[in-house]
């Protein structure tokens, strides 16, 4: 019940979500894994747009310093390609699906 790296919870939820769905009355789960691999390309603003949607970093979360760490964001991307372009390739995505 750890939360794993990149924001997945490989081993479930910490509030123990299947006996929440089983005591609601539902049945499953059904599990379909979605393979990967998929290449994307990103610019400067697509990854700023990425990063402040994680909870983790939201625009509210930096207050005043907002502007501050988009600027060193983005310096720091400007620094990491100088194209302006970035690939991101998917990774694997696993659906529990409930029935009722």
């Amino acid at each position: 019940m750890r939360r794993a790296g990149r924001g997945l919870l490989r081993e479930g939820t910490p509030s123990n979500e299947d006996a929440v769905f089983t005591e609601a009355g539902l049945s499953g789960p059904v599990r379909v894994e979605v393979s990967g691999g998929r290449v994307f390309r990103r610019d400067e603003d697509d990854i700023v747009a990425s990063v402040f949607s994680l909870s983790s970093a939201a625009p509210q979360v930096f207050g005043e310093r907002l502007a501050e760490f988009e600027q060193d964001l983005r310096a720091l991307l400007r620094k990491a390609s100088s194209t302006g372009q970035f690939s991101e390739r998917a990774g694997p995505i696993s659906l529990r699906i409930w029935c009722s």
